[in-house]
């Protein structure tokens, strides 16, 4: 009969050691999740200064990164590995747009827009939607993902690998019934 019971509390006791002492070590995903917020909708600029809204991109995975028109070094890397990462979904890419809100007014390189080609370069001078991220100069760090709800989701770290950009990036794309 106690063997019997003992059986039965296995179980039981077992979960309650594994969450009281044996805690995981983290979480599957290389992006560190950002509280899911729905990102406002105000007017953003092409380079030929037609409007266009974020709302117009909704349907689909947002890679976004916020920088200067100036674009150094950290700023390419960024550029590049949003471009390969998309690359790297195959036939899911056209799930996933790139997008540069870029912050100043002055002007790109014509090299840097052709290289960059398919990437949505939007002007965010002095739009309400930059104070939905961090101050400017710890924005630029990172790269950002948003949902095809236009939630802001997800940001990879500075530097970020792009191999495990690729992995969170094909996860949610497998995982997801949106978008």
């Amino acid at each position: 009969m106690l063997a019997i019971a003992a059986l039965c509390l296995a179980p039981f006791v077992a979960a309650w050691i594994a969450y009281f002492y044996w805690q995981p070590q983290g979480g599957m995903n290389y992006g560190e999740l950002i509280p899911v917020h729905p990102l406002g909708d105000p007017p953003l600029h092409h380079l030929d200064r037609r409007e266009v809204r974020l709302s117009a991109f909704r349907g689909k995975w947002i890679l976004l990164q916020l920088d200067q028109a100036d674009c150094a070094a950290a700023c390419r890397a960024k550029l590049y590995n949003m471009r390969q990462v998309r690359l790297a979904q195959g036939r899911e890419m056209e799930r996933v747009e790139r997008v540069w809100l870029i912050l100043d007014e002055a002007p790109l390189e014509t090299q840097l827009m052709r290289e960059y080609d398919g990437t949505r370069m939007l002007r965010a001078t002095g739009s309400p939607i930059l104070a939905e991220f961090p101050p400017p100069a710890a924005a630029r760090d990172h790269i950002y993902l948003i949902d095809p709800l236009g939630n802001l989701m997800l940001r990879f770290p500075k530097d970020a690998d792009p191999a495990r950009m690729r992995k969170d990036l094909s996860r949610l794309l497998r995982a997801s019934r949106i978008g």
